[in-house]
């Protein structure tokens, strides 16, 4: 048998600690609490997240205002100014974009912008779009078309 394998008896039990009962017992006098203050006091002391008065963290930080969007649609985005140098009555899509080299990654469906100016006709199919790039694409004699079903489409405007 070696010291690493001894245990106490299974009947066996540790008594409890006695506080304050006298210096023999080891825990007199302050009875291992220290001197004075509230937690040396009798009762069960602050609750978790008490600051000692001061205004607590759960209570500083703000709450409910700008809700993060759990499934958040993110866009290959791209203003109407890029497509002012194409040929007139182009198709313009994510693919011919990436052919031409206006895209680079396809970081998702695509959005147009309105900034900028348009000067030429284009057949635009986006999956979304704004109002001041539909408004110019129209102007310039251009059609705008969704790609995709008009309920899955969460922003057209």
């Amino acid at each position: 048998m070696r010291l690493h394998q001894l245990s106490p008896k299974p009947t066996s039990k540790k008594r409890r600690r006695r506080i304050g009962r006298g210096i023999s017992a080891g825990q007199g006098a302050s009875g291992g609490f220290g001197m004075r203050g509230q937690k040396s006091r009798s009762g069960t002391g602050t609750k978790p997240g008490f600051e000692g008065g001061q205004m607590p963290l759960y209570r500083r930080v703000p709450k409910l205002k700008h809700f993060t969007v759990i499934n958040r649609k993110e866009y290959t985005v791209i203003n109407v100014e890029k497509l002012a140098n194409l040929a007139p009555n182009t198709e313009v899509t994510m693919e011919s974009l990436m052919e031409i080299g206006i895209v680079t990654a396809n970081d998702g469906p695509l959005k147009i912008l309105g900034n900028g100016e348009l000067g030429v006709a284009l057949n635009v199919k986006a999956s979304a779009w704004s109002k001041s790039a539909q408004a110019k694409i129209e102007g310039a004699g251009g059609t705008i078309t969704s790609t995709e079903s008009r309920n899955d489409q969460d922003n057209n405007g």
